[in-house]
C-alpha cells in the first residue's frame, strides 16, 4: 500500500458518526441535519430536461477529457459576464468533474516532493481536500489560522519568510468554508506578490461564489488578477462548479481556469487519471452556466433563509451574517466551556438537531486550533426547517443558562 495513506486524518463526517455513537435523539422531535454542506434546492427543471435529452445519444461514444469545445466556450463565456475576465478557452480552461477532483489532482500535478520540505499552504480551518491533496503529493500542510478580528480571514501575512521559501502550492477558498469570509484586493495584492518571489502556485477554490449577501459579489482570483494588471494569471488557477451555485451536486461538473501552462499539465495528468465528463452532463452543465435567473432565484432563497435564522441564533451565540456562501460559523455559549463537541453531542441528544463541531474542520497549529469552540451550520435545507432549528438551539442554549 501507499505509505502516504496512513497520513490522511479521518473525515470530519467519520469523526462525527464516532461522536454521535451510543447516542439516542429525542424522538419528540424530528431529526433535522445542518451538519453537511449539501444544497438542497431543487435542480432546475430545465437542467433536468438538458441531461435527459442528450442521454439517448450522449452515452455512445468516449468523451474527451478536454471537454467539448461548446462545453469550455460556456465557461468561458459566464467568466466574461460575471468577472470581465476573457480566457482562451482552448488553453485556460478545462472542465472537470467538480472542485473536488481538481483541488485534489492540482496538488498532484504541481507538488515536485523532491524539492527539502516540500509544503502547501491552506487556511485553517479548511476543506480538508487540501490537506488530504498535500500529503498525498508527498508535501507538508502548513495551517494559517483565520482570524475571528477580521470576519475569520486568514492572516497571509503572519506565514513565516521560510515557509514561504518552501511553499509550491496555497489554497485560498473564497468565500470560505466554514467562516464565509470573502478575501479583498489587497490580500490577493499580497500573495501575487509572494508568488512572485517564492514561485508557488495559487489555488483560489471558488465553489460558494454565487450565493452572497452584500450588494457586490465576491470578488474572484482571476478578476483580482486582471484588476491588478496581470491578465497572463501567471501561477494562477480557480475552481468552481454548478453543485451550489445551480443545485446540482449530483451532475459533478465544475471547470478550472487560469494559467495555460498548469491547465496542459493538469490536462495530461488527468488524461491518465481517467476524469472525463460524460456528454449528457456537458450538455446539461453548458444549459446551466448559460442561465443566471435561476442563480438569482437560488441567491434569493438563501438571502431570505438567513435574514430568518440569522437574528434568532444571534439572541444567544456569538453569530452574524457571513459575506457569502451557505453556512454559519457559530461560537458555543460559554455554559460548554468552549466544547464544540460536547455542544454538537448534547444538541442531538436533546433536540434532534445536528450541527458540525468547528474543531473537526480545523488542525491544531501553534498550540491552538482555531475551530475549537464554534459549530457549522449548512442552512440547506427550505427556510421552515431551518427556522425550527434554530427555534430548537435557542431552546437548547436557554435551557443550559
Amino acid at each position: 500500500m501507499n505509505p502516504l495513506l496512513s497520513r490522511l486524518q479521518p473525515y470530519p463526517f467519520e469523526r462525527l458518526r464516532k461522536l454521535f455513537a451510543g447516542v439516542t435523539p429525542n424522538p419528540a422531535y424530528r431529526p433535522i441535519s445542518l451538519g453537511i454542506g449539501e444544497p438542497k434546492h431543487a435542480t432546475p427543471q430545465f437542467i433536468q430536461d438538458a441531461l435527459a435529452g442528450d442521454l439517448a445519444t450522449g452515452l455512445s461514444g468516449y468523451p474527451p477529457t478536454a471537454g467539448s469545445p461548446a462545453l469550455r466556450e460556456a465557461c468561458a463565456g459566464w467568466l466574461q459576464r460575471r468577472y470581465g475576465v476573457t480566457v482562451d478557452a482552448a488553453t485556460q480552461m478545462l472542465p472537470v468533474l467538480g472542485s473536488r477532483e481538481a483541488l485534489f489532482a492540482l496538488a498532484q500535478v504541481v507538488v515536485d516532493p523532491t524539492k527539502p520540505n516540500a509544503t502547501v499552504v491552506c487556511p485553517n480551518p479548511f476543506y480538508q481536500i487540501y490537506e488530504g491533496a498535500a500529503l498525498l503529493a508527498g508535501a507538508e500542510a502548513f495551517y494559517v489560522a483565520s482570524d475571528p478580528a477580521r470576519n475569520f480571514a486568514p492572516r497571509w501575512d503572519q506565514v513565516p519568510a521560510e515557509v514561504w521559501a518552501r511553499t509550491q502550492l496555497v489554497y485560498v477558498c473564497s468565500p470560505g468554508n466554514p467562516t464565509g469570509a470573502v478575501m479583498p484586493l489587497d490580500e490577493w495584492k499580497l500573495l501575487f506578490e509572494l508568488s512572485d518571489r517564492h514561485g508557488f502556485v495559487i489555488a483560489s477554490d471558488e465553489c460558494y461564489s454565487e450565493i452572497y449577501f452584500r450588494d457586490e459579489p465576491p470578488l474572484g482570483g482571476l478578476e483580482a488578477a486582471a484588476k491588478l494588471g496581470r491578465t497572463d494569471f501567471k501561477n494562477l488557477v480557480m475552481l468552481t462548479s454548478l453543485s451550489k451555485r445551480s443545485n446540482v451536486p449530483g451532475m459533478r461538473s465544475g471547470f478550472v481556469a487560469g494559467d495555460a501552462a498548469i491547465m496542459k499539465a493538469l490536462l495530461l495528468y488527468r488524461t491518465y487519471h481517467g476524469s472525463a465528463m460524460s456528454p449528457a452532463v456537458q450538455t446539461a452543465s453548458i444549459a446551466a452556466w448559460g442561465d443566471e435567473a435561476h442563480v438569482e432565484d437560488n441567491r434569493r432563497l438563501y438571502r431570505e433563509k438567513f435574514a430568518a435564522v440569522t437574528p434568532l441564533l444571534a439572541r444567544v451565540m456569538d453569530v452574524k451574517l457571513p459575506d457569502a456562501a451557505f453556512y454559519l460559523w457559530a461560537g458555543v455559549p460559554a455554559a460548554w466551556n468552549s466544547s464544540d463537541t460536547d455542544f454538537a453531542r448534547e444538541l442531538l441528544a436533546q433536540y434532534n438537531v445536528t450541527v458540525l463541531p468547528g474543531s473537526y474542520l480545523a488542525r491544531e497549529a501553534n498550540g491552538a486550533n482555531p475551530g475549537q469552540g464554534r459549530v457549522r451550520m449548512a442552512l440547506v435545507a427550505d427556510t421552515a426547517e431551518c427556522v425550527e432549528a434554530a427555534e430548537r438551539i435557542v431552546q437548547f442554549i436557554q435551557s443550559k443558562s
